[in-house]
């Protein structure tokens, strides 16, 4: 039988412990963008580097950046100031209670996505954007490296936007305010990468807070959005028509 948490729906707010991981997320996700699109940085790496090793450096770079910034930094902080709090509180637990449903989910809401994010990749407009290493010639380490970035950014993303920023705040403002913040500083992110990812981010982000809500943990939302953005980069390298992978190529980085 599948078992999931009861999602407190009837929970009065309150005005405590809820700023301070607003906040942190502000000023994490700052961090994370002003770096991130740093020309003075960029060109650094760019004269430093080959184009193509460039590329890859740069953006690796940034993957650990949003993951510091506004994952382990904002977590380090709540849990020096919270101190009763442990880091199971903010979503990272294994809770057997929960983990057939945490498979059920994360495996069919990926069967679904997946495939959506697959035919979207291949549209022009994605291109402009994707994959983010604009490395003309990629190769076995550029493609790894790709995936292994993805993967470290991602978790300091959902522990945020699904852990930090989650379930403080429904302890604090009830779930529905809750995850009306949630969603909304989670879609705001996405307006840089234009109308169709910030709009899509809604209902994905709503759908995301309350499965996370369910399971206890930020396990479905972590595992699901890497699969997403998995997908969507190796489409994207897949149809670029300009950037190519060859396994065999000698690395210039």
């Amino acid at each position: 039988m599948i078992h999931f948490l009861r999602i407190p729906f009837d929970q009065s707010p309150s005005l405590q412990s809820g700023v301070a991981p607003i906040y942190l997320a502000l000023c994490g996700f700052m961090v994370f963008w002003f770096i991130s699109k740093s020309e003075v940085l960029k060109a650094y790496y760019f004269k430093k580097y080959p184009t193509d090793a460039a590329w890859l450096h740069f953006i690796f770079m940034t993957k650990w950046l949003g993951f510091f910034s506004m994952g382990v930094l904002p977590l380090l902080f709540l849990l020096a100031t919270e101190p009763q709090r442990s880091i199971a509180y903010y979503g990272l637990n294994f809770r057997s209670d929960t983990l057939l449903f945490n498979v059920v989910a994360t495996v069919g809401l990926s069967l679904i996505l997946i495939p959506l994010a697959a035919f979207s990749a291949k549209r022009p407009k994605n291109l402009v954007n994707y994959p983010q290493i604009r490395a003309l010639n990629w190769d076995v380490k550029t493609f790894r490296l790709n995936l292994l970035g993805w993967f470290v950014y991602l978790f300091g993303y959902e522990l945020l936007f699904r852990g930090v920023l989650l379930f403080p705040l429904v302890e604090a403002y009830g779930v529905w305010l809750a995850i009306a913040i949630n969603v909304a500083l989670y879609s705001a992110t996405h307006i840089p990468k234009g109308l169709d990812e910030t709009i899509g981010a809604v209902p994905l982000g709503f759908l995301l807070c309350l499965l996370t809500l369910m399971a206890g943990n930020i396990w479905i939302a972590f595992l699901v959005h890497v699969a997403m953005a998995w997908t969507n980069s190796l489409t994207a390298l897949k149809h670029h028509p300009e950037i190519h992978y060859n396994k065999w190529q000698k690395n210039a980085s």
